[in-house]
């Protein structure tokens, strides 16, 4: 009886030992990189006068209904993501000069409503690339090991999420609406290029100490309200419906899945660090499929203004604006609404956070 308990006891020792080494370290941060999906209002600093959201009525439903840049009525992503993790209330952006040594401890934003992967979507918008925002977070680790000391500094970010949410505009810009990479590059050959220009950026920010990526897909595309809005005055059998444009929707598809083998051959070279991949693309999905679900009542359009063409500096106090945007998907004619971010940081907490914790 004896030697049969100490060998349970000694099988739950091995048992919980090899589980508590198999569980990594909470989330330390948020370091977030990418567009204006995940910009809370860095483009404010910055001459991009169309790609900036620092005026009403956008931040209608943000604490103090005031407009911070971010491109939504209130919080996006990263802030329910930091308020999930007990992080903080919101990400704030790096250039705004409020933000102290101290905030860059729990997480911060490099992202540039605009950017991109492909130097042609940098030339037209003007915002900070993803080698320019790496910089910044060189940056900040600088500023972080003068306040803190290196130690602290080297835990924090080997145990921070790094989120990076960018491409979509690459697509936008030059492949449908001014189709420039169109005319010489299939939607297979474009992800290639996109994702061959996302590889060194991911490796850059591995080599400062970065091991928890979160990297984000793309929407279904032909879901935007722009792009439904673009696609039903093209003669096709849909002409003048607003539908999603299927053949977008299926472009998103083939990259998001050359994202994940991406990713995939990332995490068999770096064992010691995770790569998630964020699908965005199926929780948008159901929401514009299955709307009562999620107590939506509009899906493809958004709340300002004809919600079919208006963003950035179109969305204004010029236009009219919904009475209620949690009933709308989104915001404007290419972002979410707050209520649907929130969707998909609900989704993120449920499939992405185990894969960094483990």
């Amino acid at each position: 009886m004896m030697k049969t308990l100490m060998f349970l006891l000694l099988l739950l020792f091995i048992t919980s030992s090899s589980t508590a080494a198999s569980v990594l370290p909470p989330i330390s941060a948020i370091y977030v990189f990418g567009d204006s999906t995940v910009d809370p209002g860095n483009n404010d600093y910055l001459p991009t006068a169309f790609f900036q959201a620092n005026h009403r009525p956008y931040g209608e439903d943000f604490p103090g209904h005031i407009p911070t840049g971010r491109f939504t009525d209130g919080l996006i992503a990263p802030d329910f993501m930091a308020q999930l993790l007990g992080l903080k209330q919101f990400i704030p952006p790096y250039l705004n000069r409020s933000v102290s040594d101290r905030d860059l401890l729990t997480g911060v934003s490099f992202a540039s409503a605009g950017s991109g992967l492909d130097d042609l979507t940098i030339d037209f918008s003007h915002a900070l690339d993803l080698t320019d925002q790496v910089t910044y977070f060189s940056e900040a680790i600088k500023r972080m090991e003068n306040s803190a000391g290196q130690e602290i500094t080297n835990r924090t970010v080997e145990n921070a999420m790094f989120l990076i949410s960018v491409g979509s505009n690459d697509m936008l810009i030059n492949y449908y609406d001014l189709p420039t990479r169109a005319l010489l590059n299939s939607p297979s050959a474009y992800s290639d290029f996109l994702l061959s220009r996302l590889k060194p950026i991911i490796q850059s920010l591995y080599t400062l100490g970065a091991r928890r990526f979160v990297v984000a897909g793309f929407p279904p595309l032909g879901c935007l309200p722009i792009q439904v809005s673009v696609g039903s005055i093209i003669p096709n059998p849909h002409w003048l419906q607003r539908v999603c444009v299927d053949q977008q929707n299926s472009d998103a598809e083939i990259y998001n899945a050359k994202l994940q083998s991406l990713l995939n051959l990332l995490q068999s070279q770096n064992p010691h660090a995770r790569f998630a991949y964020a699908d965005i693309y199926t929780p948008l999905l159901d929401m514009i499929n299955h709307p009562q679900s999620y107590g939506f009542e509009r899906t493809l359009e958004g709340c300002c203004g004809t919600g079919i063409l208006e963003s950035g500096s179109l969305c204004n106090t010029m236009v009219v604006t919904c009475s209620n945007p949690s009933t709308y998907i989104f915001w404007d004619s290419i972002h979410p609404t707050q209520a649907a971010y929130k969707v998909y940081a609900n989704a993120l907490n449920n499939t992405v956070l185990p894969k960094l914790l483990s």
